[in-house]
């Protein structure tokens, strides 16, 4: 009986399948409205004065919601649905083996997949994910005109109109010389602009007031990389380390930098993998990025004759070769 309610229920709540498609369900697209609504969850999502943590496990049980519909959107999309309808009001048997145990192969398996979708696909993912927004003690402004430049200034960045953006930005430092978010912001729309001096500047005004700010740190350290200064990243990186050892953003940037640019691919995958296992561990979405620089490392140790080391390495860090 209870496969007869979970197939009538999945039926009913799948209001999007269009009646001369219900012979047959399309996994993919199932997959793909599963996912679109996810993305809606996620973009609902608050950010402001909240740590990255908190927004992760969010966007975390966004996703998670959606598992078990696409995981019997999988099973049914072999069946006759018609026939299938036809089982569950005469009551005969029908047979659907699922687990639903978030630590269970199948469902990581299918959130992995609907992960993998949203990061091609769902601007709000990234925007959420890349948001850093914890204020500490001088991050915004208690000057109300201060405020309102800062406003327009992220009203402008969000418009891509990133030189009107900075001059509401110096507007907002005038007035207030503590404004590390204004400083940040800065830095990030003059990074945008390529001018990437200015931008490790701003970026520095800001770890004046505030030491341990994270994302002028992180900031710092790509606008390093763009200006092909990757010792000088790596350097950050360390640095950063010293304030967040369990940023997985660390271990990410520096095995960026030693696979591709620094020559040194075994140094390279050996900080992907902590990135890449911090970042399940901290069920971030950026896990697929991490996936997909590992799958670059192999490609070029196989070349160069190292496909036994990559494999140790990846044993070392308890990651599956599949």
């Amino acid at each position: 009986m209870k496969n007869y309610l979970i197939l009538i229920i999945f039926l009913a709540g799948f209001k999007n399948v269009q009646a001369q498609d219900t012979s047959k369900l399309d996994s993919q697209k199932i997959m793909e409205e599963l996912a679109d609504a996810a993305c809606k969850c996620i973009d609902s999502i608050p950010t402001s004065n909240r740590v990255k943590d908190s927004i992760t496990a969010d966007i975390h049980s966004c996703i998670s919601d959606k598992v078990g519909a696409y995981q019997m959107g999988e099973k049914f999309s072999n069946l006759d649905l018609s026939k299938a309808l036809e089982n569950a009001e005469g009551k005969k048997e029908i047979n659907i083996n699922m687990n639903f145990d978030p630590n269970s192969k199948e469902f990581k398996e299918s959130y992995y997949k609907i992960e993998r979708y949203l990061m091609k696909n769902c601007s709000a993912l990234k925007r959420k994910i890349a948001t850093n927004d914890k204020e500490s003690k001088n991050s915004v402004s208690e000057n109300e005109e201060a405020l309102k430049f800062y406003q327009l200034g992220i009203d402008e960045s969000g418009k891509e109109n990133y030189k009107e953006a900075i001059e509401y930005y110096k507007k907002a430092v005038k007035i207030d010389p503590n404004f590390a978010f204004a400083y940040d912001n800065m830095g990030i729309c003059y990074r945008r602009l390529e001018q990437y001096d200015l931008a490790i500047e701003s970026y520095e005004k800001s770890l004046k007031i505030d030491p341990n700010g994270l994302m002028p740190l992180q900031n710092i350290a790509v606008a390093y990389q763009y200006k092909r200064q990757y010792k000088k990243a790596v350097k950050t990186y360390e640095k950063l380390s010293k304030i967040q050892s369990e940023n997985p953003e660390v271990y990410y940037g520096i095995g960026q930098m030693y696979a591709f640019y620094l020559n040194d691919t075994e140094k390279g995958l050996e900080n992907m993998c902590k990135a890449y296992t911090l970042y399940i561990q901290q069920k971030s979405p950026y896990r697929t990025d991490a996936e997909k620089i590992i799958q670059m490392i192999y490609e070029q140790m196989k070349k160069d004759g190292k496909e036994e080391v990559f494999n140790k390495i990846l044993t070392a860090n308890n990651i599956s070769q599949n």
